[in-house]
């Protein structure tokens, strides 16, 4: 794997369940925009080829709550920046930055990845 990433490929992300209401979800239960906010790092799982149901099983196992998909495509109509930074015990993590220069995204930024992970919500 390297930093190329094809405008298809899925990227995953753990969030906190809606029992954590006013956290990361709306009242009427979708996805809020400050589940997309790290100023470290949006932290995501790339998908490079494997099976949504392998990855969801993957990640429901190290991480609690619900996992959201989205699409390298969805991050870089906003301009945001996918990054290939693969960790210790995680050769497919990966960041979601405001840009090159910027770390965090913004908050229009946010609020659309919000948006598309809202039809691409997984499992709880």
């Amino acid at each position: 794997m390297d930093n190329t990433f094809d405008d298809k490929e899925k990227l995953y992300r753990a969030v906190y369940p809606p029992s954590h209401p006013g956290l990361f979800w709306k009242k009427d239960g979708r996805i809020s925009p400050s589940a997309f906010a790290d100023s470290k790092g949006l932290s995501v799982e790339r998908g490079y080829y494997r099976k949504s149901e392998e990855i969801v099983e993957k990640m429901k196992k190290i991480f609690s709550g619900c996992i959201v998909s989205l699409s390298v495509r969805n991050c870089r109509d906003v301009d945001a920046v996918v990054k290939y930074l693969p960790s210790k015990d995680n050769s497919y993590h990966s960041e979601v930055y405001g840009s090159d220069d910027v770390v965090l995204l913004s908050k229009s930024q946010r609020f659309h990845l919000a948006e598309v992970a809202n039809e691409g919500y997984m499992e709880e």
